[in-house]
């Protein structure tokens, strides 16, 4: 089941709602049910219950919508389902062995730790919202696609097998950065933090649709061109593993994102490296869940 963030054509209401089957259509929420007139994700995910997901998946499914109030999926505006985030993003970094060589990193197979980031996130784009290139002290505008984790209850000493229970769902994130911010500072978090370096979307999966373990076809493509391909069965560090380590000292909170890191084929990876420039179009995929797109003002 796919949940949305979105706006009519016709009209400036944010609303939520479920993708249809068909994927031609959306439903919207508070039509269904008055108790899922939502004023923010966050509501959304701490309110819908175990029961309310089984009843939205077998409408979505359901081939009769007359009695609900439907959008043509033409019609809508496709929002961010977050506008900013309580917490800053926590990113793993180089999680895909391919990403980890083309960055000429070494790495002891022997004694290895995941690489953990933030990123303040305090201006979300949504797709086909344009990049702010910061191009006055950006020089390296980059992108990475990334398979972001919702969290949808508290939890704290999360022990791996019961990980999914603390999962509300996925969606796509492209992780923007600014290579030369992160060399200038010698880290990660202004680089990866300017306003609008942070795009999701477009739908959240819940985990209902996308039990563990999975594989998913990952990719971006920046004006057509293939750039990077991979899977996300790939990851050196697993999303059970990842979250279950996070927990141990960390409370997670429900709405917090876990961005699982990136593939091979990021612009600084070529030599030369290939950034975007304005007017570029960067489209990141998941099988299962969809692509984001935005282009660079």
């Amino acid at each position: 089941m796919k949940l949305l963030k979105f706006i009519s054509k016709n009209s400036k209401q944010e609303n939520f709602g479920i993708l249809s089957h068909c994927e031609k259509f959306v439903i919207e929420l508070k039509s269904i049910d008055s108790d899922f007139n939502f004023h923010s994700t966050l509501e959304l995910i701490e309110t819908l219950s175990d029961r309310d997901i089984i009843r939205l998946n077998e409408i979505s499914t359901s081939n009769n919508l007359e009695k609900y109030t439907t959008f043509s999926i033409e019609n809508i505006i496709i929002l961010s389902p977050f506008k900013s985030t309580k917490h800053d993003i926590i990113c793993a970094g180089f999680n895909y062995m391919d990403h980890l060589k083309e960055i000429k990193k070494s790495i002891d197979n022997n004694k290895k730790n995941t690489i953990y980031f933030s990123k303040r996130a305090t201006y979300i784009l949504g797709p086909d919202e344009y990049i702010l290139p910061h191009f006055d002290i950006n020089d390296s505008l980059d992108y990475e696609v990334e398979l972001a984790v919702i969290i949808g209850k508290k939890g704290f000493q999360i022990q791996e097998e019961n990980v999914e229970d603390y999962i509300f769902g996925y969606t796509i994130m492209n992780d923007i950065s600014s290579r030369n911010l992160q060399g200038k500072y010698r880290q990660w978090y202004i680089g990866k933090s300017l306003d609008s370096f942070t795009s999701l979307g477009p739908f959240i999966v819940h985990k209902s649709s996308l039990p563990m373990p999975f594989n998913l076809e990952i990719s971006s493509s920046l004006n057509g061109e293939l750039r990077q391909k991979s899977n996300t069965d790939n990851m050196i560090t697993p999303i059970n593993k990842m979250i279950s380590e996070l927990s141990q000292g960390i409370t997670l909170e429900p709405g917090d994102i876990i961005a699982t890191g990136t593939c091979s084929g990021v612009g600084v990876g070529f030599n030369p490296p290939k950034y975007m420039h304005s007017g570029d179009k960067i489209e990141c995929f998941i099988e299962k869940i969809g692509t984001l797109t935005n282009i660079v003002k």
